[in-house]
């Protein structure tokens, strides 16, 4: 048992993020800087999905400033241009899902959001690459259940018939019936699998059939923006994944930390997390690319971060995220 342990401790696998234009090219870089300085050992690819302009954006969606790409490359960051065929502007959590098309066939990989800050070794997470899983850091943020309207069973059974799927082996029968935990729900700030294509595959096919085609008990539903986290529990489930894949603890833990938006990292986030992004974002060469980027020179280089952070007390934030970020508009500190 340790040497299959020990062997799936050191598969190799590559990391993807999705950069583009805007905020997500500058936090790319903070991804990048974070992962060369706690993950050493990690010697896979590191790559940065970038889409391309067509006709579903409005404006050009893809990495050009010259800083930016080389800074990137100097952490060794390989950029992967993709098309946008299905989402675009319309919908671009949806760049997730195209990007994997785009990765090396049967090449284990772990997808994280840009929005997240590498804390410590990567390489030490025991990732099953054939039992897939993603973040469970998550709310209870869809279905949202109307009066009169269909109950959780009902509306997530009525997904997985329509692919397929066996609904009853994906429940945690230790949580109460109609109870969102019940329910496979993840979010999608990380996500892994043993190959990008296979994965990305079901995952466009699963997102386009409940965008253009969804079940009756979706009628009230809004899939926007939660139609990757609705569609993605139904991949992970396909591909013989589910909750707990890897130990608690490490991802969402001691070695990752998706903060969403600056202001959210400042908010609530633990003194490492807020040393470990103001020590990445020191050295000169980082700071002259992404102080470019209004949220980044206010909250990091010029103090409001820390204003943000004398809001909360971390031991008794606030239950639900949005009441977190109401408390830092009142006081004019929200940026994104």
């Amino acid at each position: 048992m340790s040497k299959a342990k020990s062997k799936r401790k050191s598969q190799a696998f590559n990391i993807v993020i999705v950069g583009q234009n805007g905020r997500l090219q500058y936090e790319a870089i903070l991804f990048a800087a974070s992962l060369r300085a706690n993950s050493p050992d990690f010697t896979g690819r590191l790559l940065v999905a970038v889409p391309q302009p067509g006709p579903l954006w409005r404006d050009n969606p893809a990495i050009r400033d010259p800083e930016v790409l080389a800074l990137l490359d100097a952490f060794g960051a390989e950029i992967v241009p993709f098309d946008s065929v299905h989402f675009g502007q319309a919908y671009p959590y949806g760049n997730k899902i195209e990007a994997l098309a785009a990765l090396p066939k049967g090449e284990p990989f772990v997808f994280f959001d840009t929005d997240t800050l590498i804390l410590g070794d990567i390489t030490a997470v025991p990732f099953d690459f054939d039992r897939p899983g993603a973040s469970q850091k998550v709310e209870g943020t869809w279905p949202q259940i109307e009066l009169y309207g269909p109950g959780y069973t009902q509306t997530w059974k009525s997904l997985y018939d329509k692919f397929g799927l066996d609904f009853e082996s994906s429940l945690d029968v230790s949580q109460p019936d109609e109870y969102w935990r019940r329910y496979l729900y993840f979010n999608a700030g990380w996500f892994f699998g043993r190959c990008p294509v296979e994965f990305g595959r079901l995952f466009t096919d699963y997102a386009v059939a409940i965008r253009d085609d969804a079940p009756p008990e979706l009628v009230c539903q809004s899939l926007d923006p939660w139609l990757d986290q609705v569609a993605l529990p139904l991949v992970i489930h396909a591909l013989g994944g589910g909750r707990d894949t890897i130990p608690p603890g490490l991802l969402d833990g001691s070695v990752s930390c998706h903060y969403r938006l600056l202001p959210m990292l400042y908010a609530r986030e633990a003194d490492q997390v807020v040393a470990t992004l103001e020590k990445v974002a020191a050295p000169n060469k980082i700071k002259k690319v992404i102080k470019k980027y209004e949220p980044v020179r206010r909250m990091i280089y010029q103090g409001r971060g820390e204003k943000v952070r004398a809001l909360f007390d971390r031991n008794d934030l606030p239950r639900r995220e949005q009441a977190i970020r109401n408390r830092i508009k009142k006081n004019g500190f929200w940026m994104r």
